[in-house]
Order: C-alpha cells, then structure tokens, then sequence
C-alpha cells in the first residue's frame, strides 16, 4: 500500500460535498451524545473556505436560487466551483430538477436535504491546484518545534503498560532499518484510516481473541468489533454519448496524444483547460420513496418487511452486539428509506465515459470507445451491506484481508436498482436536448434498464468502490459493537483513541471528504477539551 502526506487527500478526486443534516443526526441517534448536525455544522464550515462567486456566473454555476451562502465557512481547506463556469452540463441540471421541484435552494453545507446541487471541489481558486491535508493543514504550521513528522516510517504496533486498564505508552515503530520507538506523554492517537487503523490495533493486541491468537499475539484487551462494521459506497454509471462540440474529457480518458498535450500545456501556461478539473460539476440528493411510483413503494416496504434483523429482545437475554448494531443500523435505513424528505441516494455526471473491468464474454465494452459521452451515477448514501478488515498475518508489511462484502443485504440492490432507473428519467428530460444525442445512446448495451432485473444485474457487474470505506472502528455505545466512546477513545485502554474515517459510525450521503475534516476538526477540540485547553 502507497503513502503520503495527507493521505487519501492528496488523490482523491477533489469532490467537497456536505452529508444530508439527518444522516449527522443519526450518528447521536445510534447513542453519541453531541454528534449531531446542529453541533457538526460548524466544523464543517471550520475546515473549509467558501469560494467568492460573482454574480454575473450564478446561473451559469445552478446557484442563483441559492436563498443563502456559507460566506461563513473560512479555513484551511481552499474550495472552488472548478472547470468551465459555463458549461451546458451545469444549467442543464439544475434545470431538469427546478422543473421536477428538486432543487435545492440553499447552499448545501448550511442544511443539505433533497435536491440537486453545484458541487464544490477541494480546488485553489487562486492557484488552481489541489488543496488537501498537505498543503493547507500540515505545510502552514511544519516548522513548529514541537511538531515532527517522519516519511517512511511504519507503526509496528502500539506499546502499552500493564494495569487494569491497559495504558497506551506510545509506539514501535521501524524506520530507515532500525526499530524504534516513541514515547507518549500525554496519549497516542490513531489516524491510519479504515483500513490500516484496525489493523494497528490487531497488531497490537486488541482485537478479537481468537484471531489474535492464531497470529501469536498477546491479548491486551478483547475488543472482538475491530475491524467489523466496514462500510463502503457503491456508484454505478450509465454513459450517454454526447452531442459533437460538447465539452468532455473523453480524449484524455483514451490518452489521445494532442488533446492531451494541449490540455498539458493549457495547464502549464496559466492554469486553465480541461486539467483543472475533473469533470463532476453537478450533485443531487434523492429520496427513493419519493421517486418510486405507488407500486414500487409497496414493493420497498415488502422487502423491508422481509429482510428485518433477527434479533431476540428477550427480557434477561444476554444481547449480541452484532446483532444490536445490525438492528440500529436497519432502524435508521428504514425510516430514511420511507421519508421523502430523506436523501437515500446520491447522484452525479460526470463529463466522459467510465470505463469499468468486464468479464471475458461480456458484451459490455472492454475499454474507451471513440465518441463524446457524459456519464451519470448514483451511488447509494446508506448502505446496509456490512464487510470486515482483518489482519492475515503478525507481520505489520503484510496488507489486511478486506471483505467489503457489497451487496450482500438485499435491501441494497432493491434500493440501488431502482436509483439507477431514475436515471433514465433524468437523462430523458428536455434539459438535456443540447447536451444528449436523442434518442439517448448507450455507451454500454448492458446499461438499458428497462425492468427492475436488468437493473439489478447491471449493478452487480458495474458498480464500483467509491473509495469512502469507514465504519471499522466504530464510535458507537459498547453494546451496539462499538470501538470507541463519543470521546473517540478505544473502549477498556487508557490514553488510546482513533480519529479518522474508521471511527465514522456511519459514513457520508456521498463523498466522504468533508466529513473526515469536519470529525478531525471536533476531534481536535474534543482532546484539547480533555487536557483544558479549549
């Protein structure tokens, strides 16, 4: 696995968008006590820097109806409306959702419901050039003495002294050779990510005990939910071919040489072209019961009906906490799935084609094709599929075995299929006359959804990782299979805690990235709080 400053933050593909207020909500509903919206939102507007838009391009952006601006929102993170201000694919969209009534009127990061939405990207409106981690949080304050930071250099496992509790004393870790190790004064945070943090505390001994004994470690403490809870979004897109003179990035996705070389040398000179961004201009966030006809809204209920967790509530019942998750979770799925208020699934375009890997004897194309094309995704906000990330081994350069288990809850693939019919009802709106070459053209034969069936086979061989994987060590009360309490301390350990997207109990509507920014930022007044320095 690759490393860098700033982590998933310096790759990611720099879409800055907020989570609906009622999915923040649901965190303090599954028992974290001040994990709210009301609380959250001015972390979120903490981390982050609103970017000035001149009224002449409000339009154009699909903003002019925006009744407020988050003009409060002024931190480290540098965001922009990236790309072409003017081009077709922005007012096409907001358009297509004003004439369906789903749009929305405010800026997203002030009270993010239903609607659709010109998305943010973690791009410098001065530089052109990715803010992120890096650049906007670690490079200011670097010089500072009491800060230090080692490249290349990997935690082995966590140190900890004796006690009932354990207490964490610092770090093992190997670097240039040698094996050393840091001390902690005051305590030792995690922030490895959902992937690697669980696998440091495996290493370390807390953990599930039988696992950590066919690996020859010692036990410090029984923690069997490390690692379970993984949770993921799944996209899925349905490429159209676009009219002729549309704008896309459909050159550069087949690596042809002269678009490529002028868009190279667009950048170079001043910082403009199609390099600037990455083509995803526009969101949404849709209700699925809103959006489904009286028939298929029954048919939702039925399969929820069917598909309710087993869970014996027995009075003087010993309580399995996986199953106490599994309830909580559905309990929440449930009503946002049946509230048309509720986002359930988040939609983008994107402005090329999305080549995926087919199988052998697909009809599906195998690689970029020529032509224009504008692709449109949806991705479901809050899946119940639930995977696990698990150490194989007690070598720390050997990589966790990771079990995303997608779609393994059928509600999953009901939900999932019928978000990506809807596409085709988007995608049909005269809003997109301009933009489409009608009657619509699919890159993918495999993509006409013309029945629930084909929806869903369709998802099962073409979606794909968002890469917004958290949940593995999860805030959550003990008795729901929790990792760590609301303080984001590991439970039974002293001076131990975890502050990334591992701790995250139950991931953003869409992209991931604001909301790790928004929990580090309450996290760091949490640990300053604890050592009364907030």
């Amino acid at each position: 696995m690759r490393k860098a400053i700033g982590g998933s933050s310096a790759i990611n593909a720099h879409v800055f968008v907020p989570p609906a207020r009622s999915l923040v909500d649901s965190w303090e509903l599954l028992g974290n006590d001040g994990w709210n919206w009301d609380t959250l939102q001015g972390y979120y507007s903490k981390s982050y820097t609103s970017p000035p838009v001149d009224q002449s391009i409000e339009k154009a952006l699909g903003i002019d109806g925006w009744s407020a601006r988050n003009d409060a929102a002024n931190g480290p993170i540098k965001a922009s409306f990236s790309g072409n201000h003017s081009h077709p694919i922005r007012h096409a969209w907001a358009e297509a959702f004003e004439t369906s009534r789903r749009y929305m009127t405010n800026d997203p990061f002030l009270n993010a419901s239903v609607g659709s939405f010109s998305a943010l990207s973690s791009i410098n409106p001065e530089t052109k050039e990715r803010s992120y981690a890096t650049s906007a949080y670690y490079n200011p304050i670097k010089g500072r003495e009491n800060l230090g930071v080692l490249e290349n250099a990997v935690v082995e496992k966590i140190l900890f002294e004796d006690g009932h509790p354990p207490r964490a004393t610092g770090v093992q870790y190997s670097y240039k050779g040698d094996r050393k190790i840091a001390s902690a004064s005051k305590e030792v945070i995690i922030a490895a990510g959902a992937l690697q943090s669980p696998k440091i505390l495996e290493l370390s001994g807390i953990g599930n005990p039988e696992l950590l004994e066919k690996h020859s470690i010692k036990l410090v403490k029984e923690l069997r939910q490390v690692g379970e809870n993984l949770h993921d979004h799944l996209v899925c897109y349905i490429s159209y071919e676009a009219v002729d003179d549309l704008e896309t990035l459909d050159a550069l996705i087949r690596q042809e040489p002269e678009p490529l070389g002028k868009a190279m040398e667009e950048y170079a000179t001043n910082k403009s072209g199609m390099l600037t961004s990455v083509g995803v201009y526009t969101y949404a966030y849709l209700s699925l019961i809103d959006i489904l006809p009286e028939e298929g809204q029954e048919h939702l209920k039925k399969i929820l009906r069917e598909h309710r967790p087993c869970h014996d509530q027995s009075p003087g019942k010993m309580q399995d906490p996986d199953q106490v998750r599994a309830q909580a979770y559905y309990d929440i799925a449930e009503k946002t799935l049946l509230n048309p208020g509720v986002p359930t699934g988040a939609y983008l375009t994107a402005l090329a084609q999305q080549v995926i890997p087919v199988k052998p004897n697909s009809t599906s194309p195998a690689g970029p094709v020529p032509g224009k094309f504008v692709s449109f995704g949806s991705m479901l906000s809050q899946p119940l599929s639930r995977g696990s990330v698990h150490i194989q081994s007690n070598d720390i350069l050997v990589a966790p075995h990771v079990d995303p288990n997608y779609l393994s809850n059928p509600v999953d693939i009901e939900a999932l299929a019928h978000h990506m019919q809807y596409i085709e009802t988007i995608a049909s709106s005269s809003s997109f006359a301009k933009i489409l070459k009608y009657p619509l053209r699919h890159r993918d034969p495999a993509s006409h959804l013309t029945d629930l069936a084909k929806a869903k086979e369709y998802i099962k061989t073409s979606a794909i990782s968002m890469w917004h994987l958290g949940g593995s060590c999860a805030m959550l009360p003990q008795e729901k299979g929790g990792v760590v309490d609301s303080q984001l301390r590991v439970y039974g350990v002293e001076k131990l805690r975890v502050v990334d997207s591992s701790a995250i109990p139950l991931i953003s509507t869409a992209n991931l990235q604001s909301t790790v920014y928004a929990f580090a930022e309450r996290a760091a007044d949490l640990i300053k709080t604890s050592y009364g320095l907030a």
